[in-house]
């Protein structure tokens, strides 16, 4: 497992690369859950999610001959996307391995950025291992790995920063890791804080890994938030879930389309499902956080097809 300082050591190597996302308050969504509540804005981040804290931390790891051969990596769009971007900064070759149904806006932007895209129906971790082979390519994982994990707990540093009273902080579950460098920072910190884990019904592979009581893959995902529908459970990710987080919650995908038209509407900032459903979490009572408790919700990203959008709301 990773360590406080892990996540410090991050903090420097990506410092004055990326934006310093802000926290705004929500009097209205806080009123109707009870709690004062703050949104930590990972949606205005570079390329409009969390994920470039990690990959610029793993990208200053590897070897110049890494470098030179280029990385992979698979991923529904937000990490696609990031890698991307990172990796054009640093002048290495990214190819990016996704679903053949990923969100057309999010296929061309992480082409946008210069990533080398392969779409593919079939499994997209035995497709991304079969090139990695082939082209004797590094994988930059999209959540179970230290590096990751650690430059994605920088948001944590961050939100003990500028809302140092806080009482409870509601995270997004994908693969875990946001969930796990976020948890990192606040346990060593400030311990009392409750964490709480969030992932939709139909794509619940962190909450079932840990009722099993180890890593596990679902046969299928069925869920419109795409950024929390990873089908397994990284091994390093659930050894952080399992040691540091409180609570894992799922929430239906009408509650999560709620949630971001509420988002919308109340606090004029758009977040993708993914990430408002953190938000649906709080508004469903499952939490444990108490009334008049000050929570942070993290809203990742804000990589929200058009299209999609257009059914959602």
């Amino acid at each position: 497992m990773i360590s406080l300082d892990d996540v410090l050591a991050a903090r420097q190597v990506i410092g004055g690369r990326l934006h310093r996302t802000p926290v705004a308050g929500s009097f209205s969504l806080g009123r109707r859950a009870g709690v004062r509540l703050f949104l930590k804005l990972e949606l205005f981040q570079r390329t409009g999610s969390f994920k470039p804290r990690g990959v610029l931390n793993k990208l200053q790891q590897l070897t110049p001959s890494e470098k030179r051969q280029g990385v992979i990596t698979l991923s529904a769009g937000n990490h696609a996307q990031a890698l991307a971007w990172a990796a054009g900064l640093e002048g290495i070759r990214a190819t990016v391995v996704m679903p053949a149904a990923s969100a057309r806006s999010k296929v061309e932007a992480a082409r946008g950025y210069g990533g080398e895209v392969v779409l593919t129906e079939g499994d997209l971790l035995s497709t991304c291992l079969a090139l990695q082979k082939e082209r004797d390519l590094t994988l930059v994982h999209p959540f179970d790995d230290p590096w990751i994990i650690a430059g994605q707990g920088t948001v944590g540093l961050e939100i003990l920063e500028d809302v140092p009273d806080v009482d409870g902080v509601i995270v997004g579950c994908g693969g875990g890791g946001l969930l796990s460098g976020i948890a990192t920072v606040l346990k060593a910190r400030k311990p009392g804080v409750r964490v709480v884990g969030v992932e939709p019904e139909g794509a619940a592979a962190m909450t079932r890994s840990l009722e099993r009581g180890e890593a596990m893959r679902l046969e299928r995902v069925d869920t419109i938030a795409d950024g929390l529908a990873a089908p397994f459970a990284g091994r390093i990710t659930f050894a952080h879930v399992k040691a540091l987080v409180d609570t894992m919650v799922t929430v239906p995908d009408i509650q999560i389309a709620e949630a971001v038209g509420l988002i919308l509407e109340r606090c004029k900032v758009l977040a993708e499902p993914a990430a408002a459903a953190s938000v649906a979490a709080l508004l469903s009572g499952k939490t444990g956080l108490p009334q008049g408790a000050t929570v942070v919700c993290v809203l990742s990203g804000g990589n929200a097809d058009r299209d999609r959008l257009r059914a959602l709301l």
